[in-house]
Protein backbone atom coordinates (compact mmCIF):
# COMPACT_ATOMS: atom_id res chain seq x y z
CA UNK A 1 0.00 0.00 0.00
CA UNK A 2 1.50 3.34 -1.05
CA UNK A 3 1.52 6.23 1.39
CA UNK A 4 -0.42 9.34 0.71
CA UNK A 5 1.97 12.31 0.36
CA UNK A 6 -0.23 14.01 3.31
CA UNK A 7 0.14 11.27 5.57
CA UNK A 8 4.16 11.47 4.86
CA UNK A 9 4.47 14.89 5.73
CA UNK A 10 2.41 14.41 8.81
CA UNK A 11 4.55 11.52 9.92
CA UNK A 12 7.79 13.25 9.25
CA UNK A 13 6.68 16.38 10.75
CA UNK A 14 5.56 14.54 14.14
CA UNK A 15 8.84 13.51 14.43
CA UNK A 16 10.65 16.56 14.09
CA UNK A 17 8.09 18.36 16.54
CA UNK A 18 8.42 15.92 19.25
CA UNK A 19 12.74 15.90 18.90
CA UNK A 20 12.39 19.82 19.06
CA UNK A 21 9.88 19.65 22.21
CA UNK A 22 12.57 17.51 24.22
CA UNK A 23 15.27 19.68 22.89
CA UNK A 24 13.89 22.16 23.81
CA UNK A 25 12.90 21.39 27.14
CA UNK A 26 17.03 20.04 27.53
CA UNK A 27 17.68 23.84 27.28
CA UNK A 28 15.44 25.49 29.42
CA UNK A 29 16.35 22.99 32.59
CA UNK A 30 19.80 23.26 31.80
CA UNK A 31 19.37 27.12 31.26
CA UNK A 32 17.62 27.07 34.82
CA UNK A 33 20.72 25.82 36.53
CA UNK A 34 23.03 27.52 34.82
CA UNK A 35 21.69 31.07 34.93
CA UNK A 36 21.70 31.17 38.79
CA UNK A 37 25.38 32.55 38.66
CA UNK A 38 25.60 36.73 38.15
CA UNK A 39 25.18 36.08 34.33
CA UNK A 40 21.41 34.94 34.05
CA UNK A 41 19.38 37.30 32.19
CA UNK A 42 21.61 37.18 29.43
CA UNK A 43 21.81 33.12 29.73
CA UNK A 44 17.96 33.26 29.23
CA UNK A 45 18.52 35.53 26.43
CA UNK A 46 20.45 33.25 24.65
CA UNK A 47 17.73 30.77 24.42
CA UNK A 48 15.69 33.75 22.49
CA UNK A 49 18.61 34.21 20.10
CA UNK A 50 19.12 30.24 19.56
CA UNK A 51 15.65 29.90 17.93
CA UNK A 52 16.39 33.38 16.43
CA UNK A 53 13.29 34.61 17.94
CA UNK A 54 14.50 38.61 19.18
CA UNK A 55 12.10 40.58 17.28
CA UNK A 56 9.03 38.11 17.61
CA UNK A 57 10.45 37.96 21.86
CA UNK A 58 10.48 42.03 22.48
CA UNK A 59 7.43 42.68 20.73
CA UNK A 60 5.55 41.25 23.37
CA UNK A 61 7.89 41.64 26.35
CA UNK A 62 10.34 44.33 27.71
CA UNK A 63 13.12 42.33 29.23
CA UNK A 64 14.51 38.52 28.79
CA UNK A 65 13.98 37.96 32.09
CA UNK A 66 13.74 34.07 33.45
CA UNK A 67 9.96 34.50 33.52
CA UNK A 68 9.48 35.94 30.65
CA UNK A 69 11.35 33.56 28.45
CA UNK A 70 10.20 30.83 30.52
CA UNK A 71 6.38 31.39 29.68
CA UNK A 72 7.31 32.65 26.01
CA UNK A 73 8.77 29.44 25.13
CA UNK A 74 6.50 27.23 27.35
CA UNK A 75 2.80 28.33 27.12
CA UNK A 76 2.73 31.27 24.36
CA UNK A 77 0.33 29.90 21.76
CA UNK A 78 1.39 33.15 19.22
CA UNK A 79 5.00 31.45 19.46
CA UNK A 80 5.37 28.52 16.74
CA UNK A 81 8.76 27.84 18.94
CA UNK A 82 7.13 27.56 22.10
CA UNK A 83 6.33 23.81 23.67
CA UNK A 84 2.73 24.65 23.60
CA UNK A 85 2.85 24.97 19.82
CA UNK A 86 4.74 22.21 19.06
CA UNK A 87 2.47 19.80 21.15
CA UNK A 88 -0.51 21.38 19.16
CA UNK A 89 1.45 20.43 16.07
CA UNK A 90 2.07 17.31 16.79
CA UNK A 91 -0.85 16.19 18.22
CA UNK A 92 -2.89 17.61 14.82
CA UNK A 93 -0.31 15.82 13.09
CA UNK A 94 -1.28 12.60 15.14
CA UNK A 95 -4.88 13.15 14.19
CA UNK A 96 -4.17 13.02 10.53
CA UNK A 97 -2.65 10.07 11.11
CA UNK A 98 -4.74 8.17 13.24
CA UNK A 99 -5.12 5.69 10.74
CA UNK A 100 -1.76 4.99 10.55
CA UNK A 101 -0.35 5.28 13.97
CA UNK A 102 -1.12 2.96 16.62
CA UNK A 103 -3.46 4.09 19.54
CA UNK A 104 -1.03 4.13 22.23
CA UNK A 105 1.16 6.56 20.11
CA UNK A 106 -2.20 8.68 19.59
CA UNK A 107 -3.26 8.08 23.39
CA UNK A 108 0.61 9.54 24.75
CA UNK A 109 0.48 12.42 22.42
CA UNK A 110 -2.93 13.23 23.51
CA UNK A 111 -2.89 13.44 27.24
CA UNK A 112 0.95 14.64 27.28
CA UNK A 113 -0.68 17.91 25.16
CA UNK A 114 -3.62 18.48 27.43
CA UNK A 115 -2.01 17.60 30.60
CA UNK A 116 0.69 20.68 29.20
CA UNK A 117 -2.67 22.54 28.34
CA UNK A 118 -3.64 22.54 31.92
CA UNK A 119 -0.62 23.67 33.67
CA UNK A 120 -0.36 27.17 34.79
CA UNK A 121 2.44 30.08 35.10
CA UNK A 122 2.39 29.07 38.54
CA UNK A 123 3.66 25.56 38.09
CA UNK A 124 6.66 26.52 35.84
CA UNK A 125 8.00 29.12 38.30
CA UNK A 126 11.84 28.68 38.19
CA UNK A 127 11.83 27.01 41.57
CA UNK A 128 9.53 24.02 39.86
CA UNK A 129 10.81 24.30 35.99
CA UNK A 130 13.40 21.59 36.21
CA UNK A 131 10.86 19.34 37.39
CA UNK A 132 8.61 20.36 34.46
CA UNK A 133 11.31 19.65 32.21
CA UNK A 134 12.42 16.26 33.62
CA UNK A 135 8.74 15.49 32.71
CA UNK A 136 8.50 17.07 29.08
CA UNK A 137 11.74 15.04 28.40
CA UNK A 138 10.15 12.15 29.61
CA UNK A 139 6.97 12.12 28.17
CA UNK A 140 8.90 12.75 24.86
CA UNK A 141 11.07 9.93 25.20
CA UNK A 142 8.08 7.57 26.06
CA UNK A 143 6.69 8.71 22.79
CA UNK A 144 10.09 7.52 21.03
CA UNK A 145 9.61 4.37 22.96
CA UNK A 146 6.13 3.77 22.56
CA UNK A 147 7.10 4.69 18.32
CA UNK A 148 9.63 2.51 18.35
CA UNK A 149 7.64 -0.56 19.95
CA UNK A 150 4.55 -0.27 17.97
CA UNK A 151 5.11 1.82 14.32
CA UNK A 152 4.42 -1.04 11.50
CA UNK A 153 7.78 -0.68 9.29
CA UNK A 154 6.68 0.26 6.29
CA UNK A 155 7.16 3.68 4.43
CA UNK A 156 5.60 5.69 6.94
CA UNK A 157 8.89 4.25 8.99
CA UNK A 158 11.45 5.98 7.43
CA UNK A 159 9.64 9.39 6.79
CA UNK A 160 9.64 9.36 10.51
CA UNK A 161 12.80 8.13 10.91
CA UNK A 162 14.30 11.49 8.24
CA UNK A 163 12.12 13.59 10.13
CA UNK A 164 13.50 12.96 13.60
CA UNK A 165 17.33 13.31 12.72
CA UNK A 166 17.05 15.82 10.45
CA UNK A 167 15.55 17.30 13.06
CA UNK A 168 18.17 16.53 15.81
CA UNK A 169 21.13 17.38 13.64
CA UNK A 170 19.76 20.56 13.49
CA UNK A 171 19.59 21.40 16.92
CA UNK A 172 23.38 20.09 17.84
CA UNK A 173 24.54 22.69 15.73
CA UNK A 174 22.12 25.51 16.69
CA UNK A 175 23.33 24.92 20.20
CA UNK A 176 26.97 24.49 19.65
CA UNK A 177 26.18 28.06 17.37
CA UNK A 178 24.68 29.79 20.45
CA UNK A 179 27.93 28.75 22.83
CA UNK A 180 30.23 29.73 20.95
CA UNK A 181 28.91 32.97 19.73
CA UNK A 182 27.18 34.48 22.56
CA UNK A 183 27.95 32.72 26.25
CA UNK A 184 31.54 33.15 25.92
CA UNK A 185 32.46 37.24 26.37
CA UNK A 186 35.64 37.46 26.00
CA UNK A 187 38.58 35.37 24.32
CA UNK A 188 40.68 35.95 28.14
CA UNK A 189 37.89 33.47 29.23
CA UNK A 190 38.66 30.67 27.04
CA UNK A 191 39.66 27.84 29.13
CA UNK A 192 38.61 29.37 32.07
CA UNK A 193 36.67 27.64 35.12
CA UNK A 194 33.39 30.01 33.66
CA UNK A 195 34.35 28.59 29.82
CA UNK A 196 34.17 24.66 31.21
CA UNK A 197 31.10 25.40 32.95
CA UNK A 198 29.86 26.75 29.61
CA UNK A 199 31.04 23.64 27.53
CA UNK A 200 29.95 21.34 30.37
CA UNK A 201 26.46 22.90 30.15
CA UNK A 202 25.77 22.31 25.91
CA UNK A 203 27.03 18.82 26.52
CA UNK A 204 24.15 18.77 29.08
CA UNK A 205 22.16 19.63 26.81
CA UNK A 206 22.69 17.16 24.70
CA UNK A 207 22.69 14.36 27.29
CA UNK A 208 26.03 13.97 25.93
CA UNK A 209 28.19 14.59 29.44
CA UNK A 210 28.73 11.38 30.56
CA UNK A 211 29.25 9.71 26.69
CA UNK A 212 31.51 12.58 26.19
CA UNK A 213 33.75 11.96 29.26
CA UNK A 214 33.87 7.84 27.98
CA UNK A 215 36.05 9.62 25.27
CA UNK A 216 37.82 12.51 27.09
CA UNK A 217 38.70 11.49 30.69
CA UNK A 218 40.28 14.51 31.09
CA UNK A 219 40.55 18.09 30.12
CA UNK A 220 38.19 19.45 28.20
CA UNK A 221 38.25 22.58 25.66
CA UNK A 222 35.94 24.23 22.12
CA UNK A 223 38.49 22.04 19.98
CA UNK A 224 36.95 18.50 21.96
CA UNK A 225 33.39 19.47 22.72
CA UNK A 226 32.83 20.69 18.90
CA UNK A 227 34.54 17.98 17.44
CA UNK A 228 32.60 15.38 19.60
CA UNK A 229 29.16 16.98 19.17
CA UNK A 230 29.84 17.04 15.51
CA UNK A 231 31.81 14.34 14.35
CA UNK A 232 31.58 11.57 16.93
CA UNK A 233 29.73 8.29 15.39
CA UNK A 234 29.08 6.44 18.57
CA UNK A 235 27.46 9.81 20.28
CA UNK A 236 23.57 9.35 18.92
CA UNK A 237 22.82 13.27 18.67
CA UNK A 238 26.24 13.88 16.98
CA UNK A 239 25.64 15.32 13.33
CA UNK A 240 27.77 13.06 11.77
CA UNK A 241 25.79 10.36 13.14
CA UNK A 242 22.61 11.91 12.07
CA UNK A 243 23.19 12.70 8.65
CA UNK A 244 24.56 8.78 8.38
CA UNK A 245 20.79 7.73 9.23
CA UNK A 246 19.37 10.25 6.89
CA UNK A 247 21.17 8.87 4.18
CA UNK A 248 20.71 5.37 5.57
CA UNK A 249 17.03 5.93 5.65
CA UNK A 250 16.62 7.36 1.88
CA UNK A 251 18.93 4.92 0.50
CA UNK A 252 16.52 2.04 1.70
CA UNK A 253 13.46 3.68 1.25
CA UNK A 254 14.01 4.06 -2.24
CA UNK A 255 15.40 0.58 -2.96
CA UNK A 256 12.96 -0.92 -1.26
CA UNK A 257 9.95 0.72 -2.47
CA UNK A 258 11.01 1.79 -5.66
CA UNK A 259 10.61 5.04 -5.65
CA UNK A 260 11.66 7.56 -8.32
CA UNK A 261 12.12 10.82 -6.21
CA UNK A 262 14.44 11.85 -3.54
CA UNK A 263 17.30 11.26 -5.66
CA UNK A 264 18.09 15.11 -5.06
CA UNK A 265 18.05 14.69 -1.14
CA UNK A 266 20.44 11.90 -1.27
CA UNK A 267 22.89 13.90 -3.66
CA UNK A 268 22.85 16.73 -0.95
CA UNK A 269 23.00 14.37 2.22
CA UNK A 270 25.89 12.57 0.39
CA UNK A 271 28.02 15.43 0.10
CA UNK A 272 26.88 17.11 3.17
CA UNK A 273 28.61 13.44 4.52
CA UNK A 274 31.69 13.91 2.67
CA UNK A 275 32.14 17.32 4.15
CA UNK A 276 31.96 16.05 7.25
CA UNK A 277 34.04 13.35 7.48
CA UNK A 278 36.75 15.50 5.17
CA UNK A 279 37.06 18.87 7.57
CA UNK A 280 39.21 18.33 11.10
CA UNK A 281 37.70 20.24 13.98
CA UNK A 282 40.99 22.31 14.33
CA UNK A 283 40.33 23.09 10.48
CA UNK A 284 36.79 23.74 11.23
CA UNK A 285 37.52 26.38 14.18
CA UNK A 286 40.29 28.20 12.64
CA UNK A 287 37.92 28.78 9.26
CA UNK A 288 35.24 29.68 11.74
CA UNK A 289 32.72 27.40 13.47
CA UNK A 290 29.68 29.91 13.11
CA UNK A 291 29.78 29.81 9.32
CA UNK A 292 30.54 25.74 9.20
CA UNK A 293 27.34 25.75 11.69
CA UNK A 294 26.07 28.03 9.37
CA UNK A 295 26.24 26.06 6.19
CA UNK A 296 25.35 22.88 7.63
CA UNK A 297 21.86 24.18 8.76
CA UNK A 298 21.51 25.50 5.27
CA UNK A 299 21.72 22.18 3.55
CA UNK A 300 19.64 20.57 6.38
CA UNK A 301 17.51 23.12 4.80
CA UNK A 302 18.09 22.53 1.25
CA UNK A 303 17.66 18.65 2.15
CA UNK A 304 14.43 19.20 3.53
CA UNK A 305 13.22 21.44 0.30
CA UNK A 306 14.08 18.76 -1.36
CA UNK A 307 12.51 15.79 0.55
CA UNK A 308 9.13 17.58 0.23
CA UNK A 309 9.13 18.28 -3.34
CA UNK A 310 10.08 14.74 -3.94
CA UNK A 311 7.38 13.07 -1.67
CA UNK A 312 4.73 15.77 -0.39
CA UNK A 313 3.67 16.82 -2.99
CA UNK A 314 5.09 20.75 -2.13
CA UNK A 315 6.12 23.33 -5.21
CA UNK A 316 9.60 24.52 -4.94
CA UNK A 317 8.13 28.06 -3.02
CA UNK A 318 6.59 26.60 -0.51
CA UNK A 319 8.58 23.59 0.07
CA UNK A 320 9.38 24.27 3.63
CA UNK A 321 6.85 26.23 4.44
CA UNK A 322 3.74 24.17 4.61
CA UNK A 323 4.35 23.17 8.33
CA UNK A 324 6.98 25.67 10.53
CA UNK A 325 10.64 24.76 11.09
Amino acid sequence: MNLLSRYAECIFWMARYMERAENLARILDVHETFARDTRGATNWFSIVQLNADEKDFFSRHDRPTAEAVIHYYMFDGQNQNSLLSMLRMARENARTLRPWISTEMWTQINVFHNKLLEMSVKDVATQNLSKVCTWIKEECQTHTGITEGTFYRDQGWYFYQMGKYIERADQTTRLLDIKYHTLLPSPVEVGSTLDVSQWTTVLRCTAGYHAFRRVYPRGMSPATVAGFMLFNEGFPRSVVMCVRQIDGVLTRMRSRYDLRGGSAAMERVDELLAALLSRPIDAVLRDGLHEYLDWIQQQLNIVTTEIAQAFFGVQPPLAVQSQSQ
